[in-house]
């Protein structure tokens, strides 16, 4: 069976890419001037298709072998497929497994479970022995996709989550239609808070339950009842209950940002909370000997951003205590050490991600440290690491390392075809000061062979959330648009996370505000270098980036051309819209009470000053940032005869490249556009502020 297709350099990938990308490349009408064409040893756009990633390393019980998934572009059929493949713990023949994901060892190490597709239709648990036979058998046989498998302690059971549909309460007294009738479809009847969700639709009338199935087949037992989710797989090591999240109490479909962790006795159903404090309590993972559970959580509080702290408490829920209260940084991907001393952690810190130690007494120490987003998903009991990396230069690969004196090893290099003979953009790190002297992090990308003594048009790439992290990760696009003669800037502006509670909170109530200030300095720190073509200023970003562009063009004409992608642009309309009721709790008063708030932060209050062409990209699916926000501001602009453009991405939801050909189409729109506009000479430079 062939489970990736062989990479070929040959002519007919060629055709394929162009057949794919035609509708995107006939576009006269706006690339009335084209970016330079990129030598061939830069890494351009026709060779996405043969990117491949690497993700979720996991170490057998003897730490000798490693499972790991590996994600790859089924070119015919536009979409991302997924393969398990298996290597020696040094990196020595590597293979692939079997087709599926997310797959997990058994206890001894003699099988794995994992995801693939299986009768009667979609998403399966299917369990391999790892012998020289390697037999595979399907052990569920479901109507919903199960999610989070986890072995039992004595591999007998396997523990997964899935959806429990419920029954419509609603009934009316419809007649009957006659014979051969052709009525109307019935209507969706909504009853509750959030009823859909984006890359889902309309969410099904139902919530996730916990169940329990042989590990050699058999039927599926329902573990968890009740009006609440079960969120979370984990066993306690004595094999009798899980650990789970929810929030089991009256209206918790209205709480925000309220969770709590409970046990569940697996023999009987019992369930106990072990947390009941006002906030969120999540991520719970029990210690080797089953005395300890750890877990992250945070006070409730009504800061848009709060980093979350590690606690501690025993097995039974009593003696909490916190861990990394000194840290302000929030703890992820938690492991016991194998010693129960203490719990591994991955740590984002300005740009960044490493590893880092907390003993039970609360010392905290950094186990890894430099330019790199490092993600350890798995530590065995000879303290080996496994993990995956990446920086700036060096796509993500699997790497190994010994905790107690981490000197790293890369045990994959799965693009180096790809990247053979290709000079790369290089990437510099840069502090500055915005207006108000906040020091803001960001990254200048430079093409190969680059010039201090030439001119380059600059591109502003902004990122969404807004309390996210850009990082210092190798970023295919990026590496694509400098190719094509363009220096681009990415920056961490106030409302990231990665610095600390204050700093991911200081938008509170004014986004877009001062981080609109950030950039703007960030865009002056690079022309302050000489080497940008001032009248070739661009700008774009998607969600919250595409928020701050849409305000950006609103509040200063210095931009030659624009891209706000999947934005909003007005609160008032957006708050009741979006797939959830959380974004009305991020202003201080409900926009029916007064909508003086709103207003002054939608960017399409100030449409008015706009004169910079600016290009709209959203996905006729998005949930998260409806089409409307990008029509009311398409709109408004076409009234006001400014240069625009509203591309509508098919099959996409929030965003606009799930699908490869559609990464490809962003790409290559956001350049065609850029490449159509320059600022004259005259125009003003002045910031208009309102």
């Amino acid at each position: 069976m062939l489970l990736r297709p062989a990479r070929s350099a040959s002519s007919p990938r060629a055709l394929l890419v162009a057949a794919l990308l035609a509708p995107t490349l006939a576009l006269p009408a706006l690339a009335s001037a084209q970016s330079a064409t990129p030598p061939k040893d830069r890494l351009t756009i026709a060779d996405y298709f043969n990117w491949e990633d690497v993700a979720a390393p996991a170490l057998s019980p003897d730490g000798k072998q490693i499972l790991y998934t590996r994600t790859w572009t089924d070119q015919l059929n536009d979409r991302r497929e997924s393969s398990v493949w298996i290597m020696n713990a040094d990196g020595t023949k590597n293979r692939v497994l079997v087709k599926g994901s997310n797959a997990k060892w058994s206890p001894d190490g003699s099988r794995i479970a994992y995801i693939a597709n299986g009768e009667p239709s979609g998403q399966q648990i299917w369990v391999r022995y790892m012998d020289a036979e390697g037999a595979a058998t399907q052990i569920t046989r479901l109507t919903e996709s199960p999610g989070e498998v986890e072995w039992s302690p004595d591999g007998t059971t396997l523990a997964f989550g899935m959806l429990v549909r419920q029954n419509d309460e609603w009934r009316i007294a419809m007649p009957a239609a006659p014979k051969g009738a052709k009525w109307t479809e019935p209507p969706r009847v909504v009853t509750k808070v959030k009823y859909r969700a984006d890359r889902q639709g309309f969410l099904e009338n139902g919530l996730r339950q916990l169940f329990t199935v042989p590990a050699d087949g058999g039927t599926p037992r329902q573990i968890t009842t009740g009006d609440w989710a079960s969120n979370g797989t984990t066993w306690m090591p004595d094999g009798k209950s899980l650990l789970f999240t929810s929030l089991r109490t009256a209206d918790s479909e209205y709480a925000w940002r309220e969770s709590d962790i409970y046990k569940v006795d697996i023999a009987s159903g019992a369930i106990t909370a072990l947390t009941s404090r006002k906030g969120p309590d999540n991520n719970p993972v029990p210690s080797p000997d089953g005395k300890y559970i750890a877990y992250t959580g945070y006070d409730s509080t009504d800061a848009t951003w709060k980093d979350a702290a590690m606690y501690v408490m025993d097995a039974n829920g009593g003696n909490v205590r916190v861990l990394t209260e000194k840290l302000d940084r929030s703890p992820s991907g938690m492991m016991w050490s194998p010693d129960g001393l203490g719990v591994y952690f991955n740590v984002e810190n300005e740009g960044s991600r490493n590893l880092y130690h907390v003993s039970l007494k609360g010392d905290v120490k950094q186990v890894t440290k430099g330019a790199q987003t490092l993600t350890v998903s798995d530590i065995g009991k000879s303290f080996l690491a496994v993990g995956v990396n990446s920086t700036s230069m060096k796509p993500a690969d699997i790497v190994a390392f010994d905790v107690r004196t981490p000197t790293m090893k890369q045990l994959t290099d799965v693009n180096a075809d790809v990247l053979a003979g290709k000079k790369l953009a290089t990437t510099e790190e840069v502090w500055y000061k915005s207006a108000d002297g906040m020091r803001i992090q960001g990254w200048i990308v430079k093409p190969a062979d680059f010039d201090p003594a030439k001119k380059y048009p600059l591109m502003l790439e902004i990122h969404g959330g807004p309390h996210s992290m850009y990082n210092v990760a190798f970023n295919f696009s990026r590496q694509d648009h400098v190719a094509h003669g363009y220096v681009l800037l990415y920056t961490n502006p106030r409302g990231s996370t990665g610095y600390g509670s204050a700093f991911g909170n200081a938008i509170k109530n004014a986004y877009p505000g001062k981080d609109y200030d950030d950039l703007m300095a960030g865009v002056d720190t690079v022309i302050g270098r000489g080497y940008i073509d001032t009248n070739r200023l661009y700008v774009f970003g998607c969600s919250g980036g595409g928020v701050l562009t849409s305000w950006i063009v609103g509040h200063t004409n210095r931009f030659a051309a624009a891209s706000a992608n999947c934005p909003v642009t007005n609160w008032v309309s957006f708050v009741g819209t979006t797939d959830g009721s959380n974004w009305y709790y991020n202003f201080a008063k409900y926009p029916w009470d007064d909508p003086s708030e709103h207003l002054r932060r939608s960017p399409l209050m100030y449409v008015g000053n706009v004169k910079t062409p600016t290009m709209l990209m959203t996905g006729v699916n998005d949930l998260r940032t409806p089409m409307a926000q990008t029509e009311e501001y398409y709109e408004a602009l076409k009234i006001r005869k400014v240069p625009t453009a509203m591309i509508r991405f098919n099959n996409e939801w929030h965003g606009t490249s799930s699908t490869p050909s559609n990464f490809l189409r962003t790409q290559l729109y956001l350049r065609s556009w850029f490449d159509k506009y320059q600022r004259p000479p005259e125009a003003n430079k002045v910031t208009q502020e309102q």
